[in-house]
């Protein structure tokens, strides 16, 4: 079991023993997935590498806890787990993306009227009967049927970033079969969407059988579609589906090329092949019957007299229209971001402390970082007030201090994650405001504005002129909760009239903005920062997937402005 599973059934073991209310032992397994969820190291490779003291060494296990990670791990199942799920048969994974349904709701719904699926939830909720609980009413009701109709036009798709690791997982253990000489993901994977729905593998191989016996014995199958010579399918346990085909050396390009996609983009080529008397197809490209071009992707575009195309551009957005006037964006790579302008700490909702979150920058080789926990207004968040930002500018200035007396160059800035209200007021003073480098403000309450209002309220906001940034500009959470109502042109436009730069969030769930609504700001020349939202030292390195989301949108370097060196960084803010 990789993290994420280990993590899921600890935290659902907390919620059965919550709903049983024994107490104080679901806060325990509560804490210690969130642990597991911000680890850097995998706990297979803790336990591998230290058996069951190491995994004791992790934050929060006790005796218990690493009985059952143990068992995970070595047996891939929990019997404590799995008499819980028996006692309590509901399916707790089904309602996590419905919103406002936590442990005390799924618990009141079982309990009063034994609701133990997503479709009985559903059927209830249409029925009426969940206004009549204690606590419900009918707005509940609407929440919940608008978090399951949402819920159904996902189409049960993974979110990339969460699942990417497994997926790597399969490839590497591929790469290291003998019988296999190149191996690579395709797909809307490699495009890097922010959800997939299944996976295409392509291997290289004079041996495929071998390749094919080992892929469907692969750990985490749950079923076996297809077993072929050259293709093979199987379903993961996590309902993911994953296909491999062993293509000809002579046809890799060709067959990678096909099976990246999309499908409008190989569409056009395949169009622009047929005007040159060509024929495209996933076994080459061919003249007549002779293949002319096949073994690379690259030397397809040129026989079609185009450069080539990078998989994040190939959605038929006017790459190919670029392309053939030598105009193709030069897309920003992880390397070029030179600092990260949005990062939690324990002072606020994070886990960790200043000076661990800095120095995992400083780890990661980034020149600076801004400290911009939550506002007084976000109570839940435990949001600071003027006097308590003032003690935090203490401990960033004597951090500065230290690293700087050791040589170390990184620069630590004060910043804040300002809740900006109904009105489009922020949660602070101006005068308070002006005194830190950096001000981000963003949205946290209050979704169901109309648009109008929504609209009128992010843009007073920007005319505030200590406002720098808006971070997650339109709220939405991936398969959770859609965005909320806003006129988007309107904004990038008024982001420009007032040098308001606008956040790429690259926590997975949020990848906010999308990737329409980077390549609207890139041709708006609006300025735009990649940044993790980090609230743990794990989530720093998200700022990865911040990128994937900026390549789909057309961003090169020069568009981002943690990009550049601090003193030219700092001039571009208000």
């Amino acid at each position: 079991m990789n993290n994420k599973e280990i993590e899921k059934v600890l935290r659902e073991i907390g919620i059965y023993l919550e709903m049983k209310d024994i107490p104080f032992k679901p806060r325990a397994f509560e804490r210690v997935a969130d642990t597991i969820n911000e680890l850097n190291e995998e706990v297979n490779n803790i336990y591998k590498n230290g058996g069951i003291k190491a995994v004791k060494k992790i934050p929060g296990v006790g005796e218990s806890i690493a009985g059952i990670i143990e068992e995970l791990i070595k047996k891939g199942k929990s019997k404590d787990y799995q008499r819980l799920q028996k006692e309590i048969p509901v399916k707790l994974s089904e309602f996590e993306f419905i919103e406002g349904v936590g442990p005390k709701t799924i618990k009141t719904l079982y309990k009063k009227l034994k609701i133990k699926n997503l479709k009985e939830l559903e059927r209830a909720t249409k029925s009426g009967k969940i206004r009549k609980l204690p606590g419900f009413g009918v707005k509940s009701e609407l929440n919940i049927l608008k978090s399951i109709d949402f819920l159904k036009k996902s189409g049960g798709r993974f979110i990339r970033a969460y699942i990417l690791n497994q997926i790597k997982e399969i490839e590497l253990g591929l790469n290291k079969l003998r019988e296999t000489n190149k191996v690579i993901i395709a797909g809307s994977t490699r495009r890097k969407k922010e959800t997939i729905g299944d996976v295409d593998i392509l291997v290289t191989s004079k041996n495929p059988k071998k390749v094919m016996d080992y892929f469907v014995n692969i750990s985490g199958v749950l079923k076996i579609i297809a077993h072929g010579d050259t293709k093979s399918s199987i379903k993961l346990k996590n309902g993911l589906n994953v296909d491999l085909r062993v293509v000809p050396e002579k046809s890799y390009g060709a067959a990678l090329n096909y099976f990246t996609g999309s499908k409008n983009h190989n569409i056009e080529l395949r169009k622009l092949a047929m005007d040159k008397g060509l024929k495209l197809n996933e076994y080459g490209l061919f003249k007549d019957k002779k293949q002319i071009a096949g073994r690379n992707e690259k030397e397809i575009y040129e026989k079609l007299g185009l450069n080539y195309v990078e998989p994040e551009l190939r959605e038929m957005r006017g790459e190919l229209d670029l392309v053939k006037n030598n105009k193709l964006p030069k897309l920003i790579k992880v390397e070029d971001l030179k600092g990260d302008l949005h990062i939690h700490t324990d002072w606020s909702d994070g886990s960790l402390s200043i000076e661990e979150m800095a120095n995992e920058g400083i780890k990661m080789g980034l020149e600076y970082m801004i400290i911009s926990d939550h506002s007084k207004g976000l109570t839940v968040a435990n949001g600071l007030n003027e006097k308590r930002f003032q003690k935090q500018w203490k401990e960033i200035d004597k951090f500065n201090k230290k690293i700087k007396s050791k040589g170390i160059k990184f620069k630590l800035l004060k910043g804040i994650e300002c809740d900006i209200l109904k009105d489009g007021s922020m949660d602070l003073s101006d005068k308070i405001l002006s005194k830190f480098d950096i001000v981000g403000g963003s949205i946290h309450s209050l979704f169901n504005l109309s648009k109008i209002e929504q609209t009128k309220r992010i843009m007073k906001a920007m005319d505030n002129p200590h406002v720098d940034i808006i971070n997650h500009l339109t709220g939405r959470l991936i398969n959770r909760r859609d965005a909320y109502n806003i006129d988007i042109d309107k904004i990038i436009s008024h982001a420009k009239k007032t040098k308001t730069i606008l956040e790429i969030n690259s926590f997975p769930d949020r990848l906010d903005l999308k990737d329409d609504y980077i390549k609207k700001c890139v041709e708006g020349g609006v300025k735009i920062a990649i940044n993790s939202d980090a609230h743990a030292t794990s989530h720093m390195h998200y700022l990865e997937f911040g990128v994937d989301q900026a390549r789909r949108g057309w961003v090169e370097k020069n568009n981002i402005i943690n990009t550049w060196p601090l003193k030219k960084m700092l001039k571009m803010l208000k």
